[in-house]
């Protein structure tokens, strides 16, 4: 069951390297790290103020649901370790089922972003060019429908706060080579439909996602971060899906939806989210876990 809720760590037996949007890393040794997935939710590319009680907890579970899946196609970045291990005792509270001990990989700066269906910047991309990030799709689609087939649309990681750009293939190839570029192109679309394809068995649709990669000390590539969670995947419930029309999703989209009612510059500070909000958002990562998983 999820743990209290968390909004900023504060480890004392460890060593704090960081903190992202969402997860706080700390330093195990010099080949491993803690992370810890908090209850922050961002929007925007803005924290907010308000945690989502229990979000961490359903990231984490989401995410180790699908490297246990994926173990068969690429190695993760999990030790395998009990988080509750390596902290002191009065410090178990704050990683218990919200937090892993991954190995420390080079990471490979690129989002890898797989769309199947157009929705959110992909529509409005599609309506001003007809296309996707460079990708040309064929004339007439309409929100929300299903692409053809999945697309890779990947974008260069950018710093905390500040906006990751869509950059072509050929750019990737650029920046990491062509045959690790291919191989987290093929890599990422795999995963991608093999996941949609359960999914659909548990009436989710997934209509895009992003995947992280990095390359260990051997150079072999790992799975990393987060994998298919509610913060990193669009999530639509499959029995009100309809063309044309922007479904109800299972991530931070409510949330999204709210703060475009606000009159806000999209720069911190971020409106303070009502109760109501919070909560609906916190039961709608919830259900997205059930239904994934079977996990309350």
């Amino acid at each position: 069951m999820p743990s209290p809720t968390l909004y900023q760590s504060s480890l004392s037996s460890l060593s704090l390297l960081g903190c992202g949007k969402v997860r706080d890393n700390y330093a195990l040794g010099r080949d491993q790290l803690l992370i810890i997935t908090t209850d922050r939710i961002s929007a925007f590319d803005v924290v907010l103020n308000e945690p989502i009680p229990g979000k961490g907890y359903v990231l984490n579970q989401m995410s180790n649901f699908w490297f246990a899946r994926f173990a068969h196609h690429v190695p993760n970045h999990l030790t395998g370790i009990a988080p509750e291990s390596v902290v002191a005792s009065d410090e178990v509270v704050q990683v218990k089922g919200r937090a892993v001990v991954a190995k420390r990989l080079t990471p490979i700066l690129i989002e890898a972003v797989v769309r199947g269906y157009l929705a959110g910047s992909g529509w409005k991309d599609y309506q001003a060019t007809g296309a996707v990030c460079g990708v040309a799709l064929p004339v007439g689609l309409k929100n929300a429908q299903q692409l053809p087939q999945p697309i890779f649309t990947p974008a260069a990681k950018a710093n905390l706060g500040e906006h990751d750009e869509n950059i072509s293939f050929a750019a990737v190839e650029a920046l990491i080579g062509t045959t690790l570029a291919s191989q987290i192109r093929d890599l990422s679309l795999l995963l991608y439909r093999e996941a949609a394809e359960y999914a659909a068995t548990r009436g989710i649709i997934i209509a895009d996602t992003k995947f992280e990669f990095g390359l260990d000390e051997n150079g072999v590539l790992h799975l990393m971060d987060e994998v298919l969670t509610a913060d990193s995947s669009r999530f639509w419930p499959a029995d009100q899906y309809q063309v044309g029309e922007n479904p109800p999703s299972f991530d931070k989209q409510f949330v999204r939806d709210w703060l475009e009612t606000q009159s806000w510059s999209k720069t911190p500070p971020a409106p303070k989210l009502p109760a109501a909000v919070i909560e609906k958002t916190a039961a709608k990562y919830h259900e997205a876990l059930e239904r994934l998983t079977g996990e309350i």
